[in-house]
């Protein structure tokens, strides 16, 4: 972990709607919105339910066992801190609970990404502040 990672970092439109996802991470955890009414997952954070529309849900823990829904490949970053790390697997990637959440594919060459393949959640710790979530081969 260092205090100088060059790379933008993430800048959450509502911070307090999504901290204790942040926090989370840094414990290692990942952290779902589940509807306390209709029992159902979701993502992204919002103030209500998309599926019943209630306001009311809490941050759970999830398995953090997913597949590869569908990804690109980036050889052109859109910003030039990543041009190192080109080719890159840009995904959605759909947990084990139902949800498609973006992230990259990461311990995996690009050219053996297949679709549906299993993956595992990894947490990048890239500051003191910011533990990233993102997904490697299971």
């Amino acid at each position: 972990m260092t205090t100088e990672y060059a790379k933008p970092l993430p800048r959450p439109a509502e911070p307090e709607l999504t901290e204790a996802f942040w926090e989370g991470t840094k414990r290692g955890e990942l952290l779902i919105p589940r509807c306390s009414f209709c029992d159902e997952f979701f993502w992204y954070p919002r103030e209500a339910c998309p599926r019943c529309l209630q306001p009311g849900w809490e941050w759970t823990a999830v398995s953090g066992r997913a597949r590869l829904h569908t990804y690109t490949v980036v050889y052109q970053p859109a910003h030039p801190a990543f041009n190192d790390d080109v080719p890159y697997a840009f995904a959605v990637i759909q947990l084990d609970e139902g949800v498609r959440m973006m992230s990259n594919v990461v311990d995996c060459p690009v050219d053996d990404l297949e679709i549906n393949m299993p993956l595992q959640v990894v947490f990048d710790s890239v500051t003191d502040d910011w533990t990233l979530v993102k997904f490697k081969p299971a």
